[in-house]
């Protein structure tokens, strides 16, 4: 699998950006800001039909224009698949498969893997849960189609449900039946998707074990810990028992959307005792552990995009980085890097094809 083109139109800062890429290394390099991210931004659009930087699509759509447009030629499996993702101030964004519009955009997650490694992934350390929540259910979802239909349908019970209490506390009065058929619903959804989430740690576990002790030549043991009510035997009963809660705070405290995940080394956690090194090497060996469960079950290597790491990384893991390359470990890859002397010196080392781009104020010269 990989993307033999892509076409950005009205995206961001590229009024029209045309480029034919390599099947093993593409490197954008440029000033910050020069459009260089938003390059990667759009092959995620293909991939996850969404940006990775920006909540809204609105914000992803040219000053002073009313749409945008991408446009990328793959090829998967020897057969070419043409993706367009087209949004319109004001109306749906649609997701287009050789020129027939989908129904659903959730229908095209999961057909195109990809792995995103990029300078705010600390955040997924440092920050709340729902980072990490998003993190690892954007991973299942492109496993599993029937996981992100479920969760989507989870998250509308949840948004109901929630809705539903405000109501109650408005009026005055409580429709219990109501309540109960919403709290049914949670309650399976919550166990079924749970229980799916800690089958993932399961398959995590020694790759991340494995990709840490590669990136950081350290010894340490790192894991990351699940944590969810929803595993309970009683949690039907520990749901209900929280409707008092609920009723006061007129929101819902019981179900997965409260789940959180621990990132340990040894037996504590990284964000308060890791050095910063440490906390690198946890995310790089993370993203790597996704990329591999990626490549067993799809049978393919996923795209893997690398935002700016050789300014964030230091020459210990930089090197290692690039010996997993040099081995081919990854497929197709595409990497932003401010500085095209370091990036020239240390990509031209591998035995590996590499087309460079210069970009400028959303401008790309190919192949400098």
């Amino acid at each position: 699998m990989y993307l033999k083109s892509l076409e950005l139109l009205q995206f961001k800062n590229h009024e029209k950006t045309r480029l034919d890429f390599s099947t093993q290394i593409n490197c954008f390099t440029g000033l910050n800001g020069s459009g260089k991210t938003n390059i990667l931004d759009g092959i995620h659009y293909l991939s996850l039909t969404k940006s990775a930087v920006q909540s809204s699509d609105s914000l992803n759509v040219q000053h002073e224009r009313d749409l945008f447009a991408i446009k990328g030629q793959f090829e998967i499996n020897e057969k070419p698949l043409e993706v367009r993702c087209t949004f319109e101030l004001g109306k749906k964004k649609q997701i287009w498969q050789n020129g027939k519009v989908l129904d659903k955009t959730s229908e095209h997650v999961g057909l195109i893997p990809l792995v995103l490694i990029a300078p705010d992934d600390t955040e997924l350390i440092k920050g709340g849960s729902e980072g990490r929540r998003k993190f690892f259910d954007g991973l299942l979802s492109q496993l599993d189609r029937n996981y992100l239909a479920e969760l989507i349908r989870y998250h509308h019970f949840l948004k109901q449900r929630n809705a539903l209490l405000k109501q109650f506390a408005e009026i005055g009065r409580r429709d219990l039946t109501l309540l109960g058929s919403y709290d049914a619903e949670m309650v399976r959804l919550s166990q079924t998707l749970a229980k799916r989430r800690n089958e993932l740690m399961s398959e995590l576990a020694p790759l991340l074990q494995q990709h840490y002790a590669e990136i950081s030549q350290g010894q340490e043991k790192v894991s990351v810990q699940y944590e969810t009510e929803a595993m309970r035997a009683d949690f039907p009963d520990y749901f209900q028992e929280l409707r008092k809660k609920d009723f006061i705070t007129k929101n819902s405290n019981a179900g997965i959307h409260k789940d959180d995940y621990s990132f340990l080394i040894g037996e504590h956690p990284i964000r308060k005792i890791g050095s910063q090194g440490q906390q690198k090497s946890f995310i790089i060996a993370l993203k790597l552990a996704q990329f591999q469960i990626f490549e067993q079950a799809k049978g393919e290597k996923p795209l893997l995009l690398l935002d700016d790491i050789f300014d964030k990384l230091d020459d210990i893991r930089i090197a290692q980085m690039m010996q997993l390359i040099s081995k081919h470990t990854f497929g197709q890859i595409f990497l932003t890097d401010a500085r095209p002397e370091r990036s020239h010196a240390i990509l031209t080392q591998l035995d590996s094809e590499v087309f460079f781009f210069g970009v400028e104020k959303g401008k790309v010269n190919p192949k400098q």
